[in-house]
């Protein structure tokens, strides 16, 4: 077995293994999963996962192999075509279904070009036809310098008078239409349907021989400078435009073995707010949810546990075992279970416990856990002791923080997230409260807030507008008792998320209690006093809230 300073454990951001360089590394760390298979569904429009979950390294993955019979390529949106569209809506006084329009041409342009050059099926149409015609035109209109991004492709939208009339051009010399058609600056709408009829008659002409897959990415991330209306209405026509090829424009297409398709990756949330009709048919036979919750007493057999564990079997010299890798580098047990889940070490419960059951999780507490002991190049296996390193803890949780700050910030302001970061301070370091605590706790929050210049952020209109808020970040949980008083129940938004829940909900008059994981970024674990008596039990201390925890949760699965 490799040593740890020799372990490669990845990218957390799978964006990166966009370069070339990386891609070998990317294929060997790779598991293939029923997700993948699902994916490759031709009903599937949507791939629906929170962040961190892998929503583009299965896009990437597919983009970087031909898959079975799939051709897939990823795009990602950025802050220029974002602006873009701001832009075109200013100048044309454009509605939803401008948008939607817009984006149906970007996304029939892309797949067009990745089409004709990647579709081994059309070597002959690549001399005469529609096709041919629809590619004459692209290549004119850049200047046989077309660069196959979104942007670029707005470039067409922009222009749609020059763009149509080209098209026209094309047309009578291929001898579909008698003349060429004049179109106006001011008719925008029937510039685009124009170029849109075209795209479509192209497409319908030919016969694919393998599916060809284009995945939108990049749409969890709003850029300060886009105001998050004009965001929202950008990615409602994109939604729709994606619906309507996929349903209603590339099935109908006949005789062809292979079939085009738009997949969107979304957060979601994101999702919930794109205004489709039907969501939860929508959800369930259109969409792919990466869903890596794990049970306890089942992690072995999870998706997580198996991912997890090839990243580190698919670096060794040697073929080893399912398990073998992770039972190698991390020999113990998990803090109260005593091997009674399992005959083997345990110790991959204690990743679970600190995690939102995402893989980017795992792999960051991975990469801590490599950063800390790099320098002891002898170094062959992890400890309990590693773990639970002060230096670890804090680091991790400093980044589920940052992790939970870029999600705030997709709906808020920085400011807001500042303010958001102060309500922890009334807790006086408590990481576990009731419902009438937290509500004195609130009422203090308030009254703060009120007292600043600043005006008070959406999520603290309420009391309990801002506990849910603080339950859908997963920053908090709600705990029930069985009936018999004795077991206790810990929901975790994270964890209820379901096809048919995607936005769970919180209830009131409960015990709340922190995620382990922040309490160090949040400085919560030791409550403080005004006045220190040397009573030591007026400290509690941030093990014994966690030994307490998990040993309430462990009784929830049975094991004493």
């Amino acid at each position: 077995m490799k040593k740890v300073h020799e372990l490669e454990f990845g990218f957390p951001d799978a964006e990166n293994y966009k370069r070339r360089d990386s891609k070998n590394l990317f294929n060997n760390l790779f598991i293939k999963n029923d997700f993948l298979e699902n994916l490759c569904k031709p009903e599937v429009s949507f791939l629906i996962g929170d962040k961190g979950t892998g929503k583009t390294a299965y896009s990437l993955y597919l983009s970087n192999n031909r898959y079975k019979n799939n051709i897939a390529f990823s795009k990602f949106i950025r802050e220029t075509d974002y602006q873009k569209f701001i832009t075109l809506k200013q100048e044309k006084n454009l509605q939803l279904s401008d948008y939607s329009s817009i984006w149906k041409v970007i996304l029939l342009l892309l797949l067009s070009e990745e089409i004709y050059e990647k579709e081994p099926n059309l070597s002959i149409l690549k001399n005469f036809g529609k096709f041919k015609f629809l590619h004459d035109v692209i290549d004119e209109y850049y200047c046989s310098a077309f660069s196959p991004e979104i942007i670029q492709a707005m470039q067409f939208i922009v222009e749609s008078k020059f763009a149509a009339e080209l098209m026209s051009k094309h047309a009578k010399l291929a001898g579909e239409e008698k003349e060429i058609k004049q179109f106006n600056e001011s008719r925008f709408q029937i510039n685009l349907l124009y170029i849109e009829k075209k795209f479509k008659n192209a497409l319908s002409s030919i016969k694919l021989k393998n599916n060809h897959i284009l995945f939108i990415d990049g749409i969890d991330i709003r850029p300060d400078s886009v105001p998050f209306s004009d965001y929202l209405e950008c990615i409602k026509g994109l939604s729709n435009a994606i619906w309507e090829l996929n349903n209603d424009f590339f099935p109908t297409i006949k005789d062809s073995p292979g079939r085009a398709r738009v997949v969107l990756l979304v957060r979601p949330d994101i999702f919930q707010s794109l205004g489709l009709q039907n969501l939860n048919t929508k959800i369930r036979s259109n969409s792919v949810l990466l869903d890596w919750v794990t049970e306890y007493r089942e992690y072995k057999s999870s998706k997580l546990f198996l991912l997890i564990d090839h990243q580190l079997a698919s670096q060794q010299t040697k073929d080893v075992k399912e398990g073998e890798s992770w039972q190698y580098y991390f020999p113990y047990d998990a803090s109260n279970t005593n091997r009674v889940i399992e005959k083997e070490a345990t110790s991959f419960i204690e990743f679970l416990r600190y995690s939102f059951y995402r893989p980017r999780d795992i792999i960051t507490m991975l990469d801590i856990l490599k950063e800390n002991n790099v320098r002891d190049v002898s170094k062959v296996t992890f400890s309990s002791n590693d773990f639970n390193d002060s230096s670890f803890k804090s680091k991790y949780s400093h980044y589920i923080l940052g992790e939970i700050k870029d999600q705030l910030l997709f709906y808020y302001q920085l400011e807001d997230y500042e303010l958001f970061l102060k309500f922890f301070e009334f807790l006086n370091g408590k990481p576990a409260f009731n419902y009438n605590e937290y509500l004195s706790i609130f009422e203090e929050y308030s009254k703060f807030i009120d007292s600043t210049s600043k005006s008070r952020p959406r999520f603290t209109t309420t009391a309990n507008e801002f506990l849910q808020f603080l339950y859908d970040l997963n920053i908090i949980c709600y705990i029930e008792f069985t009936k018999q008083g004795n077991h206790k129940l810990f929901h975790w938004c994270f964890k209820e998320k379901s096809y048919s829940n995607l936005s769970p909900k919180i209830k009131e008059n409960r015990d709340y209690q922190i995620f382990y994981s922040l309490t160090k970024a949040l400085n919560l674990g030791k409550e403080y006093v005004n006045n220190y008596n040397g009573n030591s039990s007026e400290v509690i201390n941030i093990s014994d809230f966690e030994q307490s925890s998990l040993t309430e949760q462990l009784r929830e699965l049975g094991v004493k």
